[in-house]
């Protein structure tokens, strides 16, 4: 059975796409951490960044978390988190990209 990504990406979960192309779709997170949460991903399965070998994907997936981050408003900031694998938290197994903001979301790591 394909993943729940692979199976919003292929339509059998219906998902209303804030940006929508052939190599990268992105909707907003059933379970927001801040007012803005989209997660970004590739159309293809891919388990994570780990795996990701393809360098025009990783910028095109970069270059829409930064359109979908300008559509949504964020002109104050915005966070992009990847979180890779079990011990970083990854609860999907297919590879997605977190855009974040929408109110000040304070210090991880400092610089």
């Amino acid at each position: 059975m394909a993943c729940t990504f692979c199976q919003i990406a292929n339509g059998s979960i219906p998902s209303k796409f804030v940006h929508s192309d052939e190599r990268v779709i992105a909707f907003r997170d059933i379970r927001p951490q801040a007012p803005t949460h989209i997660l970004v991903c590739p159309r293809q399965h891919v388990d994570s960044l780990w795996e990701l070998e393809d360098e025009l994907l990783a910028g095109q997936l970069l270059s829409v978390c930064a359109r979908v981050a300008r559509e949504a408003g964020l002109e104050q900031g915005w966070r992009l988190i990847a979180n890779t694998r079990e011990h970083a938290g990854q609860e999907v197994q297919h590879l997605h990209l977190h855009v974040l903001g929408g109110r000040p979301l304070g210090r991880m790591l400092s610089g």
